[in-house]
């Protein structure tokens, strides 16, 4: 059989006075993850460990059978990874925000307003710069996200993070360890230039005329090198491929030797067409072991703490889901989150996530529909993220013995 996993990016949350006491999955119509919870085997599930407040980045290294404590070097080469952008060796890779500052360099929108359009204009006045010897490579991503690689000698990642993660004075980069300091000298220099060159820039001198916050400035964080990680081919001995319009997922999928798959209208927003990705997901199995497809859009409303807009968002990806249900002879279906991202608290958090697997074969139990309060009571109980590959290929007669 073949494995579909699909992820809800931030989809888990907690109890909502807006929604009468319900999370946005269990206040939303979603009679389609429903069937496949009552047609299934549920449970909860820790993406890193109970407790831990998982990022994208490590959340799906976990996912895929990979330690982040071990092989988790920063954000930012993941992130490069999903632009294509080919790291050598020495290389500093950063994931940046274009972001919003007063005069005072006070951040007053860390995303920009979300901003959609003519980011790769932005980012071509600061792309091939060079700082004292070190070439700034810079390309835009998805909405207000882009990467920064610094490409010279005697770079080091570890400095602090010029992004202060918060509303008010962006941060002076420092160095961690003796040897950074000259890295942190050229972050800081690469921002002040940005805000020079960015604050007068045509695209945002349109955005203040139609009351836009201006993408004024770049603020970099998640310094690190590209891992060496063992491909999933030889770590299972499967061929998978990816789904996913952000770039982090993409990085980490294209690090561990997944094959990237192009969809169209795969933004990674919440404009993103849902049903494509599943079409696609479904249409790989014909040739490949195992389909990884990440939607991001849950976290989106998480982050801006809106749980009537992710409830919203999940019922139309629960339309999505339908196809699904027709696969069930051939393939092991999960699906499940990365993380939580409740809107009471506007970021990750570490609570648990739900979590279901459907098809031939499962093991069912009492549960009939999908929730992070009805999970809990179905026969998976509670696992770890690491071990839900191997769950899932179990299932699907993908997997070795362990012994004689």
């Amino acid at each position: 059989m073949k494995v579909m996993l699909v992820i809800l990016d931030g989809m888990g949350d907690r109890p909502s006075g807006a929604l009468r006491g319900g999370t946005p999955l269990e206040a939303a119509n979603t009679p389609n993850m429903d069937y496949l919870a009552e047609n299934g085997i549920n449970g909860i599930m820790d993406p890193i460990a109970p407790g831990i407040r998982a990022g994208s980045d490590t959340a799906h290294l976990s996912l895929l059978g990979y330690n982040p404590y071990e092989v988790y070097t920063g954000r930012g080469p993941f992130e490069a990874a999903g632009e294509n952008i080919e790291l050598k060796p020495g290389d500093i890779a950063f994931r940046c925000n274009f972001s919003t500052v007063d005069e005072t360099m006070n951040v007053i929108d860390r995303r920009a307003g979300r901003i959609r359009e003519s980011t790769h204009k932005l980012a071509e006045v600061l792309n091939g710069m060079e700082i004292e010897g070190t070439r700034i490579i810079f390309k835009e991503s998805v909405e207000h996200r882009a990467v920064l690689v610094l490409r010279g000698e005697g770079l080091s990642p570890r400095i602090t993070d010029a992004d202060p993660h918060r509303l008010g004075p962006i941060n002076e980069v420092r160095a961690l360890e003796k040897g950074a300091e000259k890295t942190a000298h050229i972050v800081n220099t690469f921002v002040r230039k940005s805000y020079e060159v960015l604050k007068k820039h045509p695209v945002n001198i349109e955005r203040r005329k139609k009351g836009l916050p201006p993408a004024n400035i770049v603020l970099p964080r998640g310094a690190g090198m590209v891992p060496h990680l063992k491909s999933i081919g030889e770590k299972y001995g499967i061929t998978a491929g990816a789904i996913a319009g952000v770039s982090i997922v993409k990085g980490v999928c294209r690090l561990v030797g997944m094959e990237i798959l192009e969809v169209e209208g795969a933004k990674g927003s919440a404009e993103s067409d849902f049903a494509a990705k599943v079409r696609a997901g479904i249409k790989y199995l014909d040739s490949g072991d195992m389909v990884l497809i990440n939607i991001k859009a849950p976290d989106l409303f998480g982050h801006d703490g809106d749980p009537a807009g992710k409830r919203a968002i999940i019922e139309k990806i629960d339309e999505a889901m339908k196809p699904l249900k027709e696969i069930l002879d051939d393939a092991i279906v999960a699906i499940t989150a990365d993380h939580s991202t409740p809107c009471n608290v506007m970021d990750h958090s570490g609570d648990p996530v739900p979590l279901l697997i459907a098809g031939s074969g499962v093991r069912t139990d009492s549960v009939s529909d999908f929730g992070e309060r009805s999970a809990p009571k179905g026969g998976l109980c509670r696992v770890r993220g690491n071990d839900l590959l191997n769950i899932l290929l179990q299932l699907a007669g993908l997997s070795e013995k362990f012994g004689a």
